[in-house]
C-alpha cells in the first residue's frame, strides 16, 4: 500500500503526466504477431490461360491500332500532309504485327496516328515566307 500512495503521489506532482506515461507503457502488452496463411499456389493451366488470354487482348488492340494509323495515314496522305516519320512508324508497327510484337506495334501505331493527325493540324496555319 506504500508502494501505490508514493506512486500516486509522484503522479499528482509536476512532472506527473511523465510518471502515468511510463505507467501506462509498463502496462501495455504488445499485439501478438499477425500469422498470415501461406499463398496457395496456382494452378499452371490457370497460369496459362490467363497469359493466352492477356496476349489475345494484347494482339487485338495492337491490330486495332494499326487499322487506324492506316486509316489516318491514308487520310493524311490524300491531302499531302503526311509526314516521314508518321509513316516509318506505321511500317515499323506493320513489321513488329508480322513478328508478333504487339506491345512495339501499339507503340509505333499510337505514333503513327498522332503524327498523321498533327500533319493535319499543320494544313490550318499559314505557311511561312
Amino acid at each position: 500500500m506504500l508502494e501505490s500512495a508514493r506512486l500516486w503521489g509522484g503522479v499528482r506532482g509536476a512532472r506527473g503526466w511523465v510518471c502515468a506515461v511510463l505507467l501506462a507503457a509498463a502496462c501495455a502488452t504488445p499485439e501478438p504477431p499477425v500469422v498470415s496463411a501461406p499463398q496457395p499456389v496456382p494452378d499452371p493451366a490457370v497460369l496459362a490461360a490467363e497469359k493466352a488470354a492477356r496476349q489475345a487482348r494484347e494482339e487485338a488492340e495492337a491490330k486495332a491500332l494499326l487499322a487506324q494509323a492506316e486509316t489516318d495515314v491514308q487520310r493524311a496522305r490524300a491531302r499531302r500532309a503526311l509526314w516521314l516519320e508518321a509513316w516509318e512508324d506505321l511500317l515499323a508497327a506493320r513489321a513488329a504485327t508480322a513478328k508478333a510484337q504487339y506491345a512495339s506495334a501499339s507503340t509505333s501505331a499510337r505514333r503513327a496516328s498522332e503524327l498523321a493527325g498533327l500533319g493535319l493540324e499543320q494544313l490550318a496555319y499559314p505557311a511561312v515566307k
